[in-house]
């Protein structure tokens, strides 16, 4: 009641957790710490093996790399704060620590939908233009590319963050969620939001269709040309390219697509919980798992590292020995 009392007159907020009462919050803590640290390391490596193997330096490993770089940060800006509140009592964040947790989350999100998208059309070169693949994707294009999906996620940033921070929050300063995401704060408002978030629903769509249809366009021109290739070898190579890909962008844009897409009515903050859970823990997760298990570059690459390990300490163990 004294906290109550005390955040009515504050602008901290309180997040309530993705489970509001757990009976085991230990056994929840080392769940999501586990899945935490396993994502942060498999990507951490995905990003040293890339720029470490020769191999790896190319656009296709170039652009997964800043995807790997997007899941880090975008991971890092929500779970800790959540593994924190599962071991404390008080679940305060402050007014510019939510603001700043909104603004990296929609600049990080948004910026994955359009790299995810661009690297659609990286493997719509390699597989239907292979020989002016050089070309087109160059260094330079590459990294316009990477500049232009972080510029294009900030803007979602810019645009929303201030708009949803400046609505008077004069209630209740619980946010029934684990972190600040803006359908969970706004219902904190005294003040109708529809409109906003109907103009947020629309803009929210629109960076949604443009990615969708760069990666349909380009999947639809990569299917008809496998389906011309007289090679079975050939085929097999081509869709093994894309797998890894096509598989990343279902269990992204799937969850996206529940957030920004379906209906009110379809919403519940149980199920919002969830699907944020799964793609601000799970999916940073699953994607360099993806391409690693499915990529036999990254698993030689891996391979290779690891075997210079044991033969490293040796030579340092003979060196010594020879010294002494």
């Amino acid at each position: 009641m004294i906290m109550e009392a005390t955040l009515q007159n504050s602008t901290d907020f309180i997040l309530l957790g993705l489970i509001t009462h757990p009976e085991f919050p230990g056994l929840i803590f080392a769940v999501v710490f586990s899945i935490f640290l396993v994502s942060v390391t498999a990507n951490v490596v995905m990003i040293l093996l890339i720029h470490v193997d020769s191999r790896l330096n190319t656009p296709m490993y170039f652009l997964l790399s800043q995807l790997s770089i997007m899941d880090t940060v975008y991971i890092c800006i929500t779970v800790p704060k959540m593994l924190q509140d599962l071991l404390s009592k008080e679940k305060i964040i402050s007014f510019f620590g939510c603001t700043l947790q909104i603004f990296l989350y929609l600049t990080l999100i948004g910026g994955e939908f359009f790299l995810l998208g661009l690297m659609a059309y990286d493997r719509y070169v390699a597989v239907c233009k292979p020989l002016r693949y050089p070309l087109l994707m160059n260094r330079r294009i590459c990294l316009f590319m990477v500049v232009g999906s972080w510029v294009g996620g900030s803007l979602d940033g810019f645009m929303l963050t201030p708009f949803t921070m400046s609505f008077p929050y004069c209630g209740s300063r619980e946010i029934s969620h684990f972190f600040c995401e803006i359908p969970a704060v706004l219902k904190l408002s005294c003040v109708d939001t529809s409109l906003y978030e109907t103009l947020m629903y629309a803009c929210c769509v629109l960076m949604l269709l443009i990615p969708i249809s760069v990666i349909s366009v380009s999947y639809t021109r990569i299917l008809l040309t496998v389906h011309h290739m007289n090679s079975a070898e050939g085929r097999r190579k081509a869709l093994a390219t894309c797998s890894s890909h096509i598989m990343v962008v279902s269990i992204f844009y799937g969850a996206a697509f529940y957030t920004n897409v379906l209906p009110h009515s379809y919403h519940t903050p149980e199920k919002d919980k969830i699907v944020s859970a799964f793609y601000t823990i799970l999916t940073p997760m699953l994607n360099p798992l993806i391409y690693s298990l499915r990529n036999k570059d990254v698993a030689t690459a891996l391979r290779k590292v690891l075997s210079r390990c044991p033969s490293s300490q040796k030579t340092r163990v003979v060196d010594m020995s020879r010294k002494y």
